[in-house]
């Protein structure tokens, strides 16, 4: 027992703080005191209707815990980027819960799977993992961006916004909200993050002294299976955004590994596994990229270099094509994936931007105040649908000229219009 408690650092979130929680249990049940010290990080200070990227819930616990105001830090695992700071190191994972995603619909809804969940049914989730391995298996579905922690989707889901979320199994059951889950979905419908459902404990490389009080809660099977798909992860070229599954479990001293790639659209989706003895882990993880890699464009083989850390050159993929990332929406990032391709371009959807409208009315009085406008600008389609529907509903007195930005602004401007014919009046023509 040391003579004050080791400081746990986490983050303030419900799901966080649970698993926080279980982290100073075991560390109390091996004789450690602890006490749990909350970091807020920039995935909490995001707006509700965001998307996070990758670290978003790491850094900011990380730092705290490299300046010395942490002793141990808490994440999920999942949320671990790949690509560690080697200042710092994972002392330790708690045993792993159920690694699975999981169908959550109302309350009193008959929907009991995903092939239940009526044609065009809309369902929310922020992961573009989730939603290429779904429009992968239901390509009729609406996967829609839902954001916020689990409690708040929930509340979202119940008051109508969606048809039916995707969550993790564990998350939920951590939280006392099992009784939500319709379905645990099969891993080879869709493949979990790599880690999900394990809890990892972090420390500075250089402190061995936590690296000790943290050596007797680290459940072995659980860090072999997580470093196995971490390695597959990394060896593919992803981080903790990329639409990239992986499960490893152990069975007589056995590994075996069902890793999965799907496109974010939906449009190719791909899962194999592989078995072999735990010895051979880092040729199995580079076999099942392989494999991989010949069924879905993309994935991209990393060879390790002198330090054992996987790399690849940012610019080119693994099959010597340039490797371009498209950031926009799932439903407008399809047609520069398409042409892209076209040009010989490994493109790969993964969507982090998300387009809401601003709300009606201030968009409305926005306008009004301009009182007369000689001119309206539109710069983007998205702000031409914005616009002509402010001024079809009244908010202007005048009947302002238009401009637009660009070929495919001025279509989108000219096609909104004659949709809303009650907007006529506003244009003098194209």
């Amino acid at each position: 027992m040391i003579e004050s408690p080791v400081r746990v650092g986490t983050r303030g979130s419900q799901l966080a703080l649970a698993q926080a929680h279980l982290v100073v249990a075991a560390l109390e049940r091996s004789g450690t005191a602890a006490e749990i010290v909350v970091i807020e990080t920039a995935g909490d200070r995001r707006a509700p209707d965001t998307a996070w990227g990758e670290g978003a819930f790491v850094a900011a616990i990380e730092r705290a815990l490299l300046d010395g105001e942490l002793d141990i830090a808490v994440h999920s695992a999942k949320d671990v980027p790949t690509d560690e700071d080697p200042r710092l190191r994972i002392a330790a994972f708690l045993p792993r819960a159920d690694p699975r995603d999981a169908l959550v619909v109302r309350v009193g809804d008959p929907v009991r799977t995903l092939a239940d969940l009526p044609f065009g049914s809309r369902v929310g989730t922020d992961s573009p993992r989730r939603t290429g391995f779904l429009l992968a298996c239901r390509s009729d579905l609406r996967v829609h961006p839902l954001h916020g922690n689990v409690d708040t989707r929930i509340r979202r889901l119940d008051a109508g916004e969606t048809d039916a979320l995707i969550l993790a199994v564990a998350g939920l059951e951590r939280l006392g909200r099992a009784e939500r889950i319709a379905e645990r979905l099969d891993p080879v419908i869709v493949p979990p993050a790599p880690g999900q459902g394990a809890i990892a404990v972090q420390v500075r490389v250089d402190d061995d002294r936590l690296a000790a009080f943290a050596a007797p809660i680290d459940d072995r099977r659980t860090r072999v299976a997580i470093e196995a798909e971490r390695s597959f992860l990394a060896r593919s070229g992803g981080g903790c955004r990329a639409p990239i599954g992986a499960l490893a479990t152990i069975r007589d001293g056995r590994l075996r590994i069902l890793g999965g790639y799907a496109l974010a659209d939906g449009s190719a989706a791909a899962i194999e596994r592989i078995d072999g003895p735990l010895v051979d882990r880092d040729a199995l993880v580079a076999a099942l990229v392989e494999r991989l890699a010949r069924s879905v464009p993309g994935v991209a083989v990393r060879p390790p270099d002198d330090t054992g850390r996987a790399v690849r050159p940012p610019e080119v993929g693994g099959n010597g094509r340039p490797r371009v990332l498209v950031t926009r929406p799932p439903a407008q990032a399809a047609p520069l994936v398409d042409a892209l391709r076209a040009l010989g371009v490994d493109a790969v959807a993964i969507p982090t931007i998300e387009i809401a409208p601003l709300p009606a009315t201030e968009l409305h009085d926005a306008i009004h105040e301009a009182e007369s406008p000689s001119w309206i600008v539109v710069t983007s389609p998205n702000g031409a649908a914005a616009a002509v529907g402010a001024i079809a509903d009244g908010g202007t007195r005048s009947s302002p000229r238009w401009a637009a930005v660009g070929p495919a602004t001025a279509d989108a401007l000219w096609e909104y219009q004659k949709q809303r014919a009650s907007a006529t009046s506003c244009f003098t023509g194209r």
